[in-house]
């Protein structure tokens, strides 16, 4: 075997409490190391030592054999190290050419030389399938996009190391496809790439080997091909976390969400689809498809040209969140970090801040009483804290989510929507969140859910709807949906295809127990 491309050895973190312990591992050239392990493992903070991002306070590295320390993450790339971060790094009034050539701008006569800029930036996305003008501010882009930015720019020539931590969380299975193209392009160009991935088929399709974290430590590094998905579970939480999805079948509640022709700039055009009451449906697509803007849509945060949105058999007038949480409907957005939580903010104040009049007297907050609250719903949902005070930015992802969630459990609602429900989320902490989703629809709530990951969808859904350039092609009852029905079904209007006639209002399937995936 040749010598390793990138060699850890013991190296160690901490802050409050110990994040790494004695982390040693190896990366040969062309090598694809999954890194897999539950939130708070440690894998995020041990890629940020190798880009760069955050100094050891012991061990050492070496990169092709020579000793490496960087002190920031421009020395890192200087040598060839690249990380594509969970959570995006990029400059949201700035064009996509200018993100993905920000640090070696084209310069003629002193100035930035858009015409070669623009070129060399349609040459980088055509390279992962992105078909976007370079000249698109990059905050006019989905998430999704903006992923794949992200990823275009760090796919260099001189890279020599890539770290990618989830980069699929956000991505269609297209765009996945896509990526996974250009990391085999990278293997045969000897690049070393550490992968992080809670989507544990993933490890099965493009690693080599897996090393499994758990509490700061390196507990297993098998080969890809000798360790079963199951194996992983139990070395990653240390735990079985069950196999089956079971949920009791609720009692037919009518229709609670009806949905019909709306529309919402270019993304949303003539959507109708109903949720009964104790049912979950899906909305699968490609990043584009208009499923995110729907769900903001009938939620009040994009403005809602024309149609109309009918709540337990009246139909409401929503113009803003505000409207749509008074008329019983919350939603979950895909950022949480951005657009879900006050992450300076505790867990208390999180959790309650949808309907924080309930826990007010004379126009003070009841602290006793928002603490009780609080602390009733971090137990319902078995959430890690501390306590109740402390600041939802210091939880792991998994146990954010939980809050996020946990705010529609203090303030019930009849309809729920879900936007990318379990991005970025271990496993553990993803089934406790399907746990959730199950029971709100055993207590007889309507559950509308966004999901890249068709897996989950299947897992999960009574019926999947599917988009396709901005419109709702086609809805699969539990029966009828497969993932290559619905990947199909998501490229017809893409392809010029008629679309499919939708079938939103087919009677739901009875619920069975699905298996895990």
């Amino acid at each position: 075997m040749s010598a390793p491309l990138l060699e850890l050895r013991a190296l160690s973190m901490a802050y409050a409490t110990p994040v790494l312990q004695q982390v040693s591992l190896t990366l040969q050239p062309g090598e694809v190391r999954v890194l897999a392990g539950e939130n708070g493992a440690g894998k995020s903070t041990l890629s940020r030592i190798v880009a760069g991002l955050t100094r050891p306070l012991s061990g050492s590295m070496l990169l092709g054999g020579v000793p490496y320390a960087p002190a920031s993450p421009g020395a890192a790339e200087a040598l060839g190290v690249r990380i594509v971060l969970q959570e995006l790094n990029l400059v949201n009034t700035l064009t996509v050419a200018e993100n993905l050539f920000l640090r070696r701008l084209p310069r003629r006569f002193g100035m930035v030389d858009y015409r070669a800029l623009n070129a060399a930036a349609a040459q980088r996305m055509e390279r992962i399938g992105l078909a976007i003008d370079p000249a698109t501010p990059v905050g006019r882009l989905g998430i999704g996009q903006r992923q794949m930015v992200e990823i275009a720019a760090n796919l260099s020539d001189a890279c020599r190391v890539l770290i990618l931590d989830e980069p699929t969380a956000m991505l269609s299975s297209r765009e996945v496809e896509l990526l996974f193209r250009q990391i085999a392009t990278l293997k045969a160009r000897g690049v070393g790439i550490l992968y992080i991935s809670h989507r544990l088929d993933e490890t099965h399709r493009i690693a080599d080997s897996v090393s499994v974290m758990r509490d700061g430590r390196v507990v297993a590094t098998e080969q890809a091909a000798a360790v079963s998905t199951a194996q992983l579970v139990r070395l990653m939480v240390g735990r079985d976390v069950g196999e089956r999805l079971a949920r009791a079948p609720s009692a037919p509640s009518g229709i609670s969400l009806k949905v019909e022709n709306l529309c919402s700039g270019a993304a949303v055009r003539d959507v109708s689809f109903h949720v009964d009451g104790g049912e979950i449906v899906g909305i699968a697509g490609l990043v584009g498809a208009g499923r995110t803007e729907t769900l903001r849509a009938i939620y009040g945060a994009d403005r809602r040209q024309s149609g109309t949105i009918t709540v337990s058999g009246r139909v409401r007038d929503i113009r803003t969140p505000a409207d749509a949480v008074a008329h019983g409907i919350g939603m979950v957005s895909e950022d949480r970090k951005e657009e879900g939580l006050l992450l300076a903010q505790p867990v208390r104040v999180n959790t309650t801040l949808a309907d924080i009049g309930k826990l007010a007297r004379f126009g003070w907050i009841a602290r006793a009483r928002e603490r009780a609250s609080s602390g009733a719903i971090g137990r319902s949902m078995a959430l890690r804290a501390g306590s109740c005070e402390q600041a939802v930015g210091t939880l792991s992802g998994g146990n954010q989510q939980k809050v996020a969630i946990g705010r529609w459990l203090h303030r019930p609602c009849d309809v729920l929507l879900f936007d990318e429900p379990t991005r970025g989320i271990d496993v553990g902490a993803k089934f406790d969140i399907y746990r959730l989703m199950a029971q709100m629809a055993e207590q007889g709530k309507a559950l509308v859910v966004v999901s890249s990951d068709l897996s989950e969808l299947l897992l999960l859904c009574d019926r999947i709807a599917v988009m396709s350039a901005g419109r709702l092609v086609r809805t699969f009852s539990r029966a009828e949906a497969s993932e290559q029905a619905i990947i199909a079904a998501a490229f017809s209007a893409w392809v010029g295809a008629a679309p499919a006639a939708a079938t939103a209002a087919s009677s739901p399937t009875p619920f069975t127990e699905p298996t895990y995936p």
